[in-house]
């Protein structure tokens, strides 16, 4: 919704920069040395010289793939950036100040998934390890974690989920906007067009006539990379420009970067399909799934039950089928009795930022108490 300017206050911006000594050496070659940006509510620099001052409960953005925590802060026609929504929703007395951090998780396969993993990089210890003691030492936070929470979309919405599954002792609470799961549905129903997109990248173009189909099967019977996976990136990272089709096959193999690394592995990761015949591979997709929210719940329901909030949401018109795997998510969390706030709204996966309105208040009232 297109929104007026705003004379209320905007809280403060600041951005620091921060030397990694876990993303050092990552696989990829990422820079360890990054940008973290942090908005501090107005009520922060009010309290400026009131001997310690006071402390606020802190919020971490873990943002779509493609994305980094700075480019949350742009400024954006006729709408608001993720400061500017808080600001206002502070002013509004719908949401509690609390400190915003903008962690920069972008790697040259366009993102990650929050998690660590051999042929990326360790981003989950680099949020947990590194930045969340950086941020506390840093700032005024309340620096426990049942003051301290994340949210995200997308890729992020999935790293706030199995955060909260798997690094309870960081996070009180989460919010999940039609965050990936259902791994089935969401990325199965991709991998064709991305297969096609790998063709162009064969090591012997394809020529009209006769073919031995199950010698060419052999040779990426196991999900290793024949050479196109790695001959693909290296046209991706010489480009300007990425098309539809270039962006998923990216997206598709980011995802397999995470969850099947292997470092004795071309590219350090293995593939769930043939390249040649198109068939899935029951193995290497049996790792993807070790990693699917849904099929998770069970075994840390114990660590879920601990948090003070879990929000999840998803538009019904969503176009990567997240929707259905937000569906199981909650009919999951619900039959092991895990609390959280389940809800459905009339929209697709994008530009949906305006669902902040509801988690961010939804966390700072969780994260208060």
């Amino acid at each position: 919704m297109a929104r007026k300017l705003n004379s209320f206050p905007q809280g403060r911006l600041v951005v620091v920069e921060h030397v990694s000594k876990v993303l050092a050496g990552n696989p990829l070659g990422d820079p360890h040395v990054r940008r973290l940006a942090a908005w501090l509510p107005p009520q922060y620099d009010e309290a400026r010289g009131r001997g310690r001052g006071r402390r606020f409960p802190v919020l971490y953005d873990l943002v779509g793939f493609t994305g980094s925590g700075l480019a949350h802060l742009n400024w954006r026609p006729f709408d608001e950036n993720v400061a500017e929504r808080a600001a206002r929703l502070v002013h509004e007395h719908r949401m509690a100040p609390a400190i915003i951090v903008f962690p920069d998780c972008f790697t040259s396969l366009g993102g990650n998934q929050y998690i660590n993993s051999s042929a990326i990089g360790r981003y989950a210890d680099y949020l947990t390890r590194e930045i969340i003691p950086f941020v506390d030492r840093e700032f005024r936070t309340l620096a426990s974690r049942d003051h301290r929470g994340c949210f995200g979309k997308s890729s992020g919405g999935y790293g706030s989920i199995i955060h909260a599954m798997r690094y309870p002792q960081y996070w009180g609470a989460i919010a999940d906007h039609s965050g990936d799961a259902n791994f089935n549905l969401c990325y199965l129903t991709d991998w064709p067009r991305t297969l096609n997109e790998l063709d162009h990248y064969r090591s012997r173009r394809r020529r009209p006539g006769r073919v031995d189909a199950a010698r060419d099967a052999k040779l990426a019977a196991d999900g290793r990379d024949d050479g196109r996976v790695r001959r693909f990136l290296a046209a991706m990272w010489e480009k300007e420009k990425l098309n539809d089709a270039e962006m998923h096959a990216i997206m598709e193999i980011a995802m397999a970067a995470s969850y099947d690394p292997d470092p004795r592995a071309p590219n350090g990761f293995r593939l769930p399909f043939n390249l040649e015949t198109g068939e899935l591979i029951p193995d290497r997709w049996r790792r993807w799934l070790e990693h699917d929210p849904v099929l998770l719940v069970g075994r840390y329901a114990a660590n879920l039950r601990t948090l003070r909030g879990i929000y999840i949401d998803c538009g019904w018109r969503d176009q990567y089928h997240l929707h259905y795997g937000a569906r199981l998510l909650s009919k999951r969390l619900a039959e092991h009795r895990v609390p959280h706030v389940y809800e459905e709204f009339d929209d697709t996966h994008s530009s949906i930022d305006y669902r902040m309105d509801v988690s961010l208040p939804f966390l700072t009232r969780a994260l208060r108490g």
